[in-house]
C-alpha cells in the first residue's frame, strides 16, 4: 500500500475548533468535544467530556448527578450530524440535520460526572436527504445507551 493510499484510509480527527465549524450547536447544547475517528461514509467515534459543571446536573439529580438519557441520544445525534455532513459533502452549505425518528432506545448504565463518554455512530442507510444511523454511547467499553435513529438533511428555517 502506498503512503497516499494509507493516508486516504486513515480516520479523520477533529479538535473542538473543527467540531464548532461542523455543527451549529453552542453552549449549553454542544455535546461533542472532539472526534477521535471519522471514517467518511462509514462511522464516527466522538467524545463528550462529562463535567459536573454541566447545567443539567443542577436538577438531575441533586445528590446523585446523572446525565439524562435524552442528552446521551442528542450527543449521538450530533456525532451523526458530523458524519452525515462530511460524508455528503455538505460543509459550508448551512444545511441542518434534524431528527425524524428515534427507535429502540435502551439505557444500560448511568452516566455520572467525571467520565469520557465515547459516542459511536454508523450508517444503517444513507441517502441525499434522509439517513438512518445506529448509535452507542460507552464509558470504558461499557455501554450506557444504544439507539437507532433517522435524520433528515434540510435547509434552516427562513427568518
Amino acid at each position: 500500500m502506498s503512503d497516499d493510499t494509507a493516508a486516504a484510509a486513515a480516520p479523520l480527527t477533529y479538535d473542538i475548533r473543527k467540531v464548532l465549524a461542523a455543527l451549529p450547536h453552542r453552549y449549553p447544547l454542544l455535546l461533542v468535544d472532539r472526534v477521535a475517528a471519522l471514517n467518511i461514509g462509514e462511522d464516527i467515534h466522538a467524545v463528550k467530556a462529562v463535567s459536573f459543571n454541566e447545567a443539567f446536573f443542577q436538577g438531575h439529580f441533586p445528590g446523585r448527578p446523572i446525565m439524562p438519557g435524552v442528552l446521551q441520544i442528542e450527543a449521538l445525534a450530533q456525532a451523526a450530524a458530523i458524519l452525515a455532513i462530511e460524508t455528503l459533502e455538505l460543509a459550508g452549505s448551512n444545511k441542518l440535520v434534524y431528527f425524524m425518528s428515534i427507535e429502540d432506545a435502551k439505557f444500560r448504565s448511568p452516566v455520572e460526572p467525571g467520565v469520557l463518554l465515547d459516542l459511536k455512530v454508523g450508517f444503517i442507510q444513507k441517502r441525499a436527504r434522509v439517513c438512518k444511523f445506529w448509535g452507542k454511547a460507552e464509558i470504558d467499553g461499557k455501554v450506557t445507551c444504544e439507539v437507532n435513529f433517522t435524520a433528515m438533511i434540510a435547509d434552516p428555517p427562513k427568518d
